[in-house]
C-alpha cells in the first residue's frame, strides 16, 4: 500500500497520542497488547505440541524402531532367514533381532514390573537413544555371560538400586514340579543406568544382552521380534509391504502408527483444537482494533472534514485509517513473537519458578510422558500465524476507514 507524503505524516500523527486522546490511546494500545498475547500463545502453543510430536516419536522410534516384526506366539525360530529378507527389502536401512518380555524384578524388598529386552551387545552400543542417555556407569559392561544389565532412572529411583547393585528377575516360565511351576529368579548387576527422557520407559526398561535374554526366559535360540528402521517413517507401510507377503503366517508387522496410535492421534488433535481456541483470542484482540479505530474516526471527523475541502480523496483517507489499524496489528505481531521466542528459550525455567511460587507440581512426568518441557518451532507454522494475524488487522481496519472515507464535510462543517 503506497501512501503520500502528507498521507504517511497524517497516518503517523494519528498513531501517537493528541491533546484530549489519551483514552483512544489506551485503547489501541490495549489492542496492541491483545494481538501480542495472542500470537506469543499461539506460538509457544504450537511450538510445545510440535516438540511432543518430535520427542516422543525420536525416543519411541529409537527404542521401538519404525516397526517390528513379531512371531507369532511372541516366538520366531527362522529370525536370521527374517533378518536378511528384511535387510533386503528396498527402504529398509537396519533388522535388529531383539527380545521383549514384560516380568518382575525385586531389591531390598521392593517390587516392581519392568520390560526385559534383549539385544546383541552390538546393537546396544549402536543405538544413540541408549547409548546417549547414559547417567551412570557404562554400556560396556553389558557382555555376554557378565550377568550386567542397564536400567531406566526411574525404575532405578524406585527400587533404591544404583551402579553396583544386585537385583533379581522373576519369570513365571520356571521348573516344573508336582505343586506347579516355580517361578525362576536370577540376580543380575546393574551396570547402567539410562534416562531416555520418556517418563514410561525410564520406570520400566531392562536392557541386557540378547543371549542372557534367551537364557533366563528358556527360549533357546528364538527371539521375540524384529526392529524394523526404513528411509521415511511416513511411507513404512509401502515399503514394508513386500515384507509381509514374505514372511506370510509366520509373523505379523506392525508399524510406528499401528503402535502408537491413539497417543499421535490426540496429540493431532488436540494441536487443532488449540490452534482454533487460541486463534479466537486473537479474533477479539481484532476487534479492539476495530474498536479503537472507529473511535479515533469519531475523533477526528473535523479533521477529516477539513481534509476532505483541502482535496483529501476518499482512497487516500481510507489508506491513511488502513496503515494505522495495520500497523497497531504488525507492531502487536512482531511483539508477539519476540515474547513467543523468549518464553520459548526461557521455558523450563518458567515451569520451575510456576512450580516455586504455587508449591504444585506442573509437571510430573509420570503424566506428561516427557521428563521436561519440550519445544520445537515450526518456521511456516509461524509465518502462518503470522499472515492470519495481520489479515485479521487489515480486515478490522476497512468499516473504519470506509465510514471515514465517506464523511461529508458540508455536514459536518456547517455551523462552523
Amino acid at each position: 500500500m503506497i501512501l503520500s507524503r502528507y498521507e504517511r505524516m497524517i497516518a503517523k500523527r494519528y498513531l501517537l497520542p493528541g491533546k484530549g486522546e489519551a483514552f483512544i490511546f489506551l485503547v489501541a494500545s490495549i489492542s496492541l497488547v491483545a494481538v501480542m498475547l495472542g500470537v506469543a500463545a499461539l506460538v509457544i502453543v504450537m511450538s510445545v505440541m510440535n516438540g511432543f510430536r518430535a520427542e516422543l516419536f525420536d525416543k519411541i522410534v529409537g527404542l521401538n524402531g519404525h516397526a517390528v516384526v513379531q512371531g507369532i506366539g511372541g516366538q520366531l525360530p527362522d529370525w536370521r532367514d527374517v533378518v536378511k529378507t528384511a535387510r533386503a527389502t528396498p527402504g529398509v536401512t537396519s533388522a535388529t533381532p531383539l527380545i521383549e518380555q514384560p516380568l518382575m524384578t525385586s531389591y531390598n524388598g521392593r517390587v516392581e514390573a519392568v520390560l526385559v529386552r534383549g539385544m546383541r551387545v552390538a546393537d546396544i552400543r549402536k543405538n544413540t537413544t541408549i547409548n546417549s542417555k547414559v547417567v551412570l556407569g557404562s554400556l560396556n559392561s553389558l557382555t555376554v555371560g557378565s550377568n550386567k544389565i542397564a536400567i531406566g532412572s526411574r525404575l532405578a529411583e524406585a527400587l533404591g538400586a544404583t551402579v553396583g547393585s544386585e537385583i533379581s528377575l522373576i519369570s513365571p516360565q520356571g521348573q516344573t514340579t508336582p505343586f506347579g511351576t516355580v517361578p525362576r529368579i536370577v540376580s543380575y548387576t546393574v551396570g547402567a543406568i539410562f534416562e531416555i527422557g520418556v517418563y514410561d520407559y525410564d520406570k520400566a526398561y531392562i536392557i541386557m544382552p540378547m543371549e542372557d535374554a534367551q537364557t533366563l526366559l528358556l527360549m533357546g535360540d528364538n527371539v521375540g521380534m524384529i526392529e524394523i528402521q526404513t528411509e521415511d517413517a511416513d511411507r513404512v507401510g509401502q515399503i514394508l509391504a513386500p515384507l509381509q507377503e514374505k514372511v506370510g503366517r509366520r509373523a505379523v508387522i506392525a508399524d510406528w502408527r499401528q503402535m502408537n496410535a491413539q497417543l499421535f492421534e490426540a496429540l493431532a488433535v488436540e494441536r487443532v483444537a488449540m490452534f482454533t481456541v487460541l486463534s479466537i483470542i486473537i479474533l477479539v484482540a481484532v476487534f479492539n482494533i476495530l474498536s479503537s479505530l472507529i473511535m479515533l474516526v469519531r475523533a477526528k471527523t473535523r479533521d477529516i472534514a477539513i481534509l476532505r475541502t483541502m482535496g483529501a480523496t476518499r482512497g487516500g483517507l481510507m489508506r491513511i485509517f488502513m496503515v494505522v489499524g495495520t500497523t497497531i496489528g504488525a507492531l502487536g505481531v512482531l511483539a508477539g513473537l519476540l515474547l513467543g521466542f523468549i518464553f520459548l528459550f526461557y521455558r523450563q525455567g518458567v515451569v520451575n519458578f510456576v512450580q516455586f511460587v504455587t508449591g504444585q507440581n506442573l509437571w510430573d512426568p509420570s503424566i506428561r510422558y516427557l521428563t521436561e518441557l519440550p519445544s520445537k518451532t515450526d518456521p511456516v507454522e509461524i509465518a502462518v500465524i503470522a499472515v492470519m494475524a495481520l489479515v485479521f488487522s487489515f480486515l478490522a481496519t476497512l468499516y473504519p476507514a470506509y465510514k471515514a472515507a465517506s464523511t461529508d464535510p458540508v455536514q459536518v462543517l456547517r455551523y462552523e
